[in-house]
């Protein structure tokens, strides 16, 4: 058994504890294998580690539910144990490898060695640039290592961002305003988030900007602190904006850059603020760099042997 305390600073405790701690009981009835304890302005937690971990999760969605309306009440508990219910409750300790225990079952790990790889090198340096064909988890992964980051509270915030460059489409015909028309370019990161976050807890995290998801025009002039950064599509950059973002770090911020070398849609004669990046720092004490390549790809068997056929013909 191992146990966890967590205290509740500026927080009415009546308000949130619920009558005769009404609400911390509900929490406690749907986990009958822990034992949670309220006291004061603390709330202790005993049980196995995946399960204090879900324990830990609802509760931090609790305070900021409290926090961003100023209440909490029983039907509030309920939803955010509702959306809670069809995660495991007893999961594996040894697998050293989970990132993420998910929503509706899905254990997020890293797949292929190369992943593993960007794991490792992400938890050894603040900037790392993954590089690698469609289809090899660089992003997922990513958006894993990031999201675990932020249930450690090793960050405070996830920033993801990318480059508003057309693949072959023209935005300017879409309707709204640039972070509307690029919304669907970045549907793959909300489809990440949604495998590794509750819904009402992830809408929660979007709403007070725990979460940002954003294009990078976005990020000019901004400091971006006790964050995790992640740039996607970086192979769409230009090299002003490239060292843009590079320069957005503040301290005890993280960064994953993500690209694919096959895949730039700039202009001709334009050249990539990746490729660029990747070569002027290459030599650079603290910057982790990894490539991915077609044996990390864990979609279709199919698109292995399409990514092979094209490197073949550009040779």
């Amino acid at each position: 058994m191992v146990e966890k305390v967590i205290t509740l600073d500026n927080v009415s405790l009546i308000d949130f504890l619920g009558v005769e701690n009404n609400n911390i009981k509900e929490v406690a009835a749907a986990f009958p294998m822990s034992k949670i304890i309220s006291r004061g302005n603390e709330i202790r937690i005993k049980g196995t580690t995946p399960e204090i971990t879900r324990i830990t999760d609802i509760l931090d969605s609790l305070i900021e539910h409290y926090q961003k309306y100023g209440k909490l009440t029983h039907e509030n508990v309920r939803s955010f144990l509702k959306n809670n219910e069809r995660e495991p409750v007893a999961l594996p300790q040894t697998d050293d490898n989970v990132l993420v225990y998910g929503t509706k079952g899905v254990i997020v790990r890293a797949k292929t060695a190369n992943q593993q790889r960007l794991v490792d090198v992400s938890e050894k340096y603040d900037l790392v640039f993954a590089v690698g064909p469609a289809g090899t988890g660089k992003t997922y992964t990513a958006v894993a290592i990031a999201v675990r980051a932020l249930k450690n509270k090793e960050v405070r915030k996830i920033i993801i961002t990318r480059p508003a460059v057309e693949a072959g489409e023209n935005l300017g015909f879409l309707p709204g305003d640039l972070k509307e028309k690029i919304d669907p370019y970045l549907r793959p990161i909300y489809d990440a988030l949604d495998d590794m976050i509750p819904a009402e807890k992830l809408k929660l995290y979007i709403e007070s900007r725990t979460i940002e998801i954003a294009p990078l025009a976005y990020m000019r002039g901004r400091t971006l602190n006790h964050a995790f950064i992640l740039l996607d599509e970086a192979q769409n950059t230009t090299p002003m904006q490239m060292k843009m973002f590079l320069t957005r770090m503040g301290p005890a911020s993280k960064a994953i850059i993500t690209g694919d070398r096959s895949q730039i849609d700039l202009p001709k004669n334009q050249r990539s603020g990746l490729i660029e990046a990747v070569e002027l720092l290459k030599d650079i004490k603290g910057i982790g760099f990894v490539e991915l390549d077609g044996s990390d790809v864990v979609r279709h068997r199919l698109v292995k042997e399409i990514i092979t056929a094209y490197e073949r013909a550009e040779k």
